[in-house]
């Protein structure tokens, strides 16, 4: 193995649990920050959480949303390139031709914007007695999906209730990502329940990494986050968890180790493709 396959094969991966507060200025300032901080710690992908610049809820999409390009993504654009990282966004309000999008946008570390995922499954649940919440009253979905490449590996992007959906991680394991990354924001009654089995499920069954960046805990918000922002492995154990406070997880991806994985375990050439598939109607 020559020593630049080695060096690629591994990368570290930063993960950015952020305290949410109502101003928008502070959220984008200690967002620079601890991203600063990350880089200076190795990291070579950054993850901020959903609605990472703004408190979350329906009330709060219209009031915080902005175009793209605009205000967060500048910030955002700034400091991939001052760090020379990839920087995924975790979530914004978007407004665009007047709807409104729950966004996530990735810059490399040239500073310039690689993709754009709108959140493709909106939150619509209602769990009597613990929490309703219908993002669908103010938001639009997405209709795309989303991936990018690194010197790594490539990348796959959802947000937050994406992850519940299989097939969207099934394919993006079937186009080559080695890496699927979920900013966020599970509340007291899905995050204990659902969190970390949904991440765990998503890595053994496509033998990839994934990365969940969930806000800080906010006790006194109209929307708790669950926290625990963590990283799984292809075998589906938890190799960095966060807990309910502000902090960064670090995580080193070992791409060697999940290549011996799928050796080990070859179910990607042994699945019954006569028998089933999970395809995308999209080209690319």
């Amino acid at each position: 193995m020559s020593s630049t396959f080695k060096a690629l094969s591994k990368f570290r991966l930063a993960l950015v649990q952020l305290h949410v507060s109502k101003i928008k200025a502070d959220n984008l300032g200690r967002a620079q920050k601890i991203v600063k901080e990350a880089a200076r710690q190795d990291a070579k992908v950054v993850v901020l959480p959903e609605c990472f610049n703004s408190p979350f809820g329906s009330g709060f999409f219209a009031e915080y949303a902005e175009k793209i390009p605009g205000e967060t993504t500048q910030a955002l654009s700034q400091a991939a390139k001052e760090c020379g990282v990839y920087l995924v966004g975790g979530s914004i309000p978007e407004e665009d031709g007047g709807k409104l999008y729950n966004t996530c946008s990735i810059f490399g570390p040239d500073g310039k914007l690689l993709v754009k995922h709108r959140k493709i499954h909106l939150f619509d649940i209602d769990v009597p007695g613990k929490i309703r919440f219908q993002e669908s009253e103010t938001l639009s979905p997405g209709n795309s999906l989303s991936m990018f490449e690194t010197p790594f590996c490539k990348v796959g992007v959802g947000i937050c209730y994406d992850i519940r959906f299989a097939e969207l991680a099934q394919i993006y394991a079937k186009k080559g990502c080695q890496l699927l990354v979920y900013p966020g924001a599970f509340n007291m009654t899905t995050g204990p329940a659902h969190w970390e089995l949904l991440q765990r499920g998503r890595a053994v069954d496509n033998q990839v990494y994934v990365a969940a960046a969930s806000p800080a805990r906010d006790e006194s918000a109209s929307y708790v986050a669950w926290g625990h922002s963590s990283v799984v492995n292809p075998w589906g154990e938890v190799i960095a968890k966060a807990g309910s406070e502000e902090s960064v997880v670090y995580a080193d991806i070992d791409l060697q180790y999940l290549a011996d994985m799928r050796q080990q375990l070859p179910i990607t050439t042994q699945r019954r493709n006569d028998l089933y598939s999970v395809n995308s109607v999209q080209e690319g």
